[in-house]
């Protein structure tokens, strides 16, 4: 059922004769035919029904804790998923240019996207040097390669010391720029130094291979490769989920390993026990066991533990422990092996599936969603040109032009007068309006309106409002609508009262 060892089962049936004759070459050639149906139905559909049934449970204990979707509908649910990735989100400050002519250029230049995307290419075509290094190369191309891979290093060297002098100490509040600057200087100790780190720590080409880490940016330049950005999203969603199983399947192993090592520690050195694989140790009971897990190679550790006189020795020694044989307990390995493959390998690492699944279904809906994530980054990053000092308010008078810089779904072409003001935004003194009010007129111009969805604004508004109190020291006192209003009724006023004076 674990397609463990199947074939060689299968060729002894095939041989198989009536009891006490001698087994010949396929006379029992039916028995082809019971392995396929036993295969197809034990193993491909019985065993498959472990993950559907894990699956199904782990989606119903999911929708138990968080029991607001059940109730939602698919209107309701897009309105509360682009609530949620909102609340999670407000404006960051820019790094401010700098007001030194040489420092504001260099600035210019690192900032520019065409600037990331020729370090994208460099770092590709040093992965490519990479690929063509070979264990059997000449002296004459380890030189080359070696003088390439410097040329490398100085032009990493180079963006990391010019995004320095232009950023100055805001370099260090991005977190790719500080995995840059480590990579910069391991690799530049792993040139100078790399006989010495080879012989007391690890190969410095382990260096140059986490520096092809870096293009993982690439994914943030390409909007194209949503696919492979909804796969890392989902792995990323995944990750504490598969730690938490990841301690579960632990605490299995170190169970069954004391179980182990309690009833195998001293059977016989044959087959799949060794000096490596054995249940003598803690450690080597682990590396057993993890072994089993896999369900690699479990029927050789599984074999020596059958074994019963004469096929072993059960007055043998062993020195410094009182107990004696080499023997194995067959109704014991029997229990200890089909329970452990049966948790681990069947239930616990097939969780690991329903996860990841369950996951990639999440990351797959919100990434069909009218809004993602990138629109409401995209948001905030034009945001900070119009609120450079994070204040959280834009001007009233800039509203229009700012509509009009979005991207869509999010952007409001001009003309767009009429329509933000039939938006009837929420304005505080000064004329400002609150990022979270526009933002919230926005989505609900690309979701629709509904009455129902408004007790869902009001708690994603709660949240907001919890960890940016900005909104809660500044109350509208009108909006944009009464204001046009207001407006509208001045020059009404103002021209009857210039006619009244006119008729004098």
């Amino acid at each position: 059922a674990t397609f463990k060892g199947w074939m060689d089962i299968m060729y002894a049936a095939v041989d198989s004769r009536k009891q006490e004759e001698q087994p010949k070459y396929e006379d029992n050639i039916y028995m082809y035919i019971y392995f396929v149906i036993f295969i197809i139905f034990g193993s491909f559909f019985t065993l498959n029904l472990f993950i559907g049934v894990i699956i199904d449970n782990f989606n119903q204990q999911k929708k138990k804790i968080s029991g607001q979707d059940i109730f939602m509908t698919e209107e309701q649910k897009k309105y509360y998923n682009a609530m949620k990735k909102l609340g999670s989100k407000k404006p960051q400050k820019p790094i401010p240019r700098p007001l030194n002519r040489i420092q504001g250029a260099v600035f210019d230049f690192v900032t520019q996207q065409a600037f990331d995307i020729v370090i994208m290419m460099l770092i590709c075509l040093n992965m490519v040097t990479m690929m063509v290094e070979t264990d059997t190369q000449s002296k004459q191309m380890e030189d080359i390669l070696y003088w390439i891979n410097l040329v490398f290093v100085i032009f990493f060297t180079c963006e990391c010391v010019l995004k320095m002098f232009a950023l100055r100490h805001y370099y260090f509040t991005i977190g790719w720029n500080i995995f840059d600057f480590v990579v910069v200087i391991l690799s530049i100790v792993g040139m100078f130094l790399a006989e010495i780190i080879e012989k007391y720590f690890v190969s410095p080409t382990l260096f140059r291979v986490i520096r092809l880490a870096r293009i993982g940016r690439i994914l943030r330049l390409i909007k194209g490769a949503k696919g492979i950005r909804t796969l890392l999203f989902a792995l990323m969603m995944s990750l504490p989920a598969l730690f938490n199983i990841g301690l579960l399947l632990f605490l299995v192993m170190f169970i069954f390993s004391i179980f182990g090592m309690s009833n195998f520690a001293y059977v016989k050195h044959e087959a799949g026990i060794d000096d490596m694989f054995n249940f003598e140790t803690f450690g080597n009971s682990m590396i057993c066991l993890f072994q089993i897990t896999t369900s690699a190679g479990w029927d050789g550790l599984l074999l020596p533990i059958l074994n019963r006189p004469p096929d072993c020795d059960l007055d043998k020694e062993h020195p410094g422990s009182g107990f004696k044989g080499d023997c194995g307990n067959p109704s014991v390995g029997i229990f200890f092996f089909v329970s452990y493959i049966i948790i681990s390998f069947l239930i616990v690492v097939n969780m690991y599936i329903a996860i990841i699944l369950e996951n990639f279904s999440v990351a797959t809906e919100e990434s069909a969603d009218p809004l993602s994530e990138d629109d409401f980054e995209t948001f905030y990053e034009i945001w900070e040109k119009f609120d450079p000092d994070a204040t959280q308010f834009i001007e009233y008078s800039k509203l229009a032009d700012f509509a009009d810089a979005l991207e869509h779904p999010l952007r409001v072409p001009k003309p767009n007068t009429i329509e933000l003001i039939a938006m009837d935004l929420p304005m505080v003194s000064g004329d400002r309006i609150h990022c979270l009010d526009i933002l919230f007129a926005f989505t609900k111009r690309v979701l629709g309106d509904s009455g129902e969805l408004d007790i869902l604004r009001q708690q994603m508004e709660e949240r907001f409002v919890a960890s940016n109190p900005s909104k809660v020291s500044y109350e509208p006192i009108t909006t944009t609508l009464r204001r046009k209003q207001e407006e509208v009724s001045a020059v009404v006023i103002q021209r009857a009262y210039r006619a009244r004076l006119a008729r004098r």
